[in-house]
């Protein structure tokens, strides 16, 4: 780990607890275990497992979902599709995760165990639209709900969520559903999305956000009866914090039998950062988030055992070939990427694509989350490819790119070259003049300051140099930027050969 956990180590944490783009999280409690799980979009693997005692430090143990479905449409990067808003559930002895894909419908996967095994991807409900998928089933008559938001761009409505009969087993919807809130009728909501379903106290209890990611707030709904009519209360805006759009996201209840409130911060390239808000329920019977309805930026930790700080992991020697956890595909992966082999470092093939020229293209970069503070990227990569063309290097990627790294010439030499494409940019361009690398090795550094200000540099023998103007890291449109490795050829016959990557390092600058 080299990233600073949120535990300040006198008893208290400070916001956010997940520094990173954890996006849209949920979270449950098991026994005297905490589970969260965020978007993953089109990455692969998806469905992030993290896995935490106290909900203040946490790790990341695994991934639900190990192949997009369907799988040829997730062949190539679709950044903004695919996994939307999962809802982590515990039931009859298992753990479900269901969410919405705005292209293709409502999915569900189910497990004995966290780790898995995961079963594969089970189609709910087909249809246009229909995201933010959350189950519950009622312990008190055996009945199986679900809740789901629209998304305007595929069905053409939104700021409203609709509920569901549910099969007991998950499999499916036992009709065509109804709307039970209807935000449109809510003086002053808009998009209203994201809901978690719970039943506490004799109400069923909706907790949805509303008013978009940047700016909006966390609603609480409440009724006698699933399918309404539910009254509404904002439980949580940001006030005179500096904490935007706080909302979206889940409650869960410690055995102690505290309340807390894990949800998202929109910060732009950072994508949507995690933060824990106390709970407590008023005398009116109604939930109170935060700082009485506003973020707390640091409080007491839960009473629960103290736990060694912890942060999700970061940093690879990729032993014996492999990555860790922490990385994820930019669509569905082939075989033949990466190599396993027996000395550390990873070795990814050269792929031979015609979309050399635009690493957002590419279903072959390997990604891991932008930190949400300063931070300096380092990585070591030696080019083993004779191919003409063939290129590989580390790169900040998001609807903007940059990437510094070694490219083979057709006099056989090899060159530092660092390149950029701008936002709706079709093709990459130079940054900086190249540079010879005589031997074919390179130490690469990404400083990564305030805003995601981006400085690049490299050391090819001479010592370590600058490269370039500083970069801006950008967001796409759902996604916080990623840091990315890859490997890469020109169209052509037979294999390109490969580069090798060592010593991957994330070091914070955080004070």
């Amino acid at each position: 780990m080299a990233l600073p956990s949120a535990d300040l180590g006198d008893g208290t944490y400070r916001n956010p607890v997940l520094d990173a783009d954890w996006s849209d999280p949920d979270l449950l409690c098991v026994g005297d275990d905490f589970y969260l799980t965020a978007s993953s979009f089109g990455r692969v693997p998806g469905l992030p497992l993290l896995h935490s005692r106290d909900l203040v430090n946490w790790t990341l143990v695994g991934h639900a979902l190990q192949l997009l479905e369907p799988a040829g449409h997730f062949r190539k990067p679709r950044h903004d599709c695919g996994v939307w808003a999962p809802s982590l559930r515990y039931h009859d002895d298992r753990f479900w995760i269901f969410w919405g894909d705005p292209d293709h419908g409502i999915f569900q996967v189910n497990a004995p165990e966290i780790r898995g095994p995961w079963t594969r991807p089970h189609l709910v409900e087909e249809g246009k639209g229909l995201i933010d998928a959350c189950p519950l089933w009622d312990e008190e008559t055996g009945e199986a709900y679900l809740v789901h938001a629209w998304a305007k761009s595929r069905a053409g409505v939104k700021n409203r969520l609709t509920g569901h009969r549910m099969r007991p087993d998950g499999t499916g919807l036992l009709d065509e559903g109804k709307v039970i809130i209807d935000a449109d009728r809510i003086p002053g909501w808009f998009t209203l999305e994201g809901p978690k379903a719970y039943r506490h106290d004799g109400w069923f209890w909706i907790f949805a956000p509303a008013g978009g990611v940047e700016t909006g707030w966390q609603g609480a709904f409440r009724s006698r009866g699933f399918f309404g009519p539910y009254e509404e209360r904002v439980v949580l805006e940001q006030g005179d914090t500096e904490v935007n759009g706080p909302h979206q996201g889940g409650w869960v209840r410690t055995k102690a039998g505290e309340d807390w409130f894990a949800h998202f911060q929109q910060r732009g390239p950072y994508g949507r950062v995690v933060h824990l808000q106390p709970m407590r329920w008023g005398d009116d019977s109604w939930p109170v988030l935060g700082d009485k309805g506003v973020p707390v930026a640091v409080h007491r930790k839960p009473r629960l055992p103290p736990q060694p700080p912890s942060a999700p992991a970061t940093d690879d020697d990729f032993p014996g070939g492999r990555f860790g956890r922490q990385w994820q595909w930019t669509a569905n992966r082939q075989d033949g990427w990466a190599t396993q082999h027996s000395a550390d470092g990873l070795r990814l093939s050269c792929v031979r694509t015609v979309d050399a020229h635009d690493l957002r293209r590419l279903p072959n970069v390997l990604t891991q989350r932008l930190p949400g503070t300063p931070a300096t990227v380092e990585v070591e990569l030696r080019l083993d490819s004779e191919e003409p063309g063939a290129r590989a290097g580390l790169a900040v990627l998001g609807d903007a790119f940059s990437w510094i790294g070694l490219q083979r010439e057709a006099d056989g030499s090899v060159r530092l070259v660092h390149r950029f494409a701008e936002s709706g940019a079709e093709r990459e361009r130079d940054a900086a003049h190249p540079r010879e690398a005589p031997e074919g090795r390179a130490r690469l550094w990404i400083e990564s300051g305030a805003g995601a200000r981006c400085r690049f540099s490299y050391d090819v023998g001479g010592g370590r140099q600058p490269s370039g103007q500083v970069f801006a890291a950008t967001p796409w449109r759902w996604v916080g930027a990623l840091l990315g490795l890859f490997a890469l050829a020109p169209v052509g016959g037979g294999p390109a050969g490969a580069a090798s990557f060592t010593r991957f390092r994330i070091t914070s600058s955080f004070r």
